[in-house]
């Protein structure tokens, strides 16, 4: 049961990464600029899977919310607080 934990964790560190790569990449996720929302970042990373009963576009994007969390957290990213958007952290440039 390891070997499945061990490869949840590297898919979360990839998870991880593809967010601060498309945040470096995208001119709206600078640290000077307006930031992006959460649910955009979470499309424009290829995370949806669609819409299905129960399991709504919504719904899915709860589990990038940690993901954001964890990336400010260790100084990466941080929360334009009057929009709520997220955008790459001043030092961390």
């Amino acid at each position: 049961m390891v070997e499945f934990k061990n490869r949840g964790d590297a898919m979360r560190v990839q998870a991880k990464q593809l967010v601060l790569d498309f945040m470096q990449d995208h001119p709206k996720c600078q640290a000077a600029a307006e930031g992006m929302k959460q649910a955009e970042i979470f499309r424009e990373c290829g995370f949806g899977w669609g819409d299905y009963p129960k399991a709504t576009s919504s719904s899915q994007q709860y589990w990038i919310a940690a993901l954001l969390q964890e990336l400010a957290a260790n100084g990466k990213v941080a929360r334009v607080p009057e929009s709520k958007s997220w955008r790459l952290a001043v030092h961390s440039i």
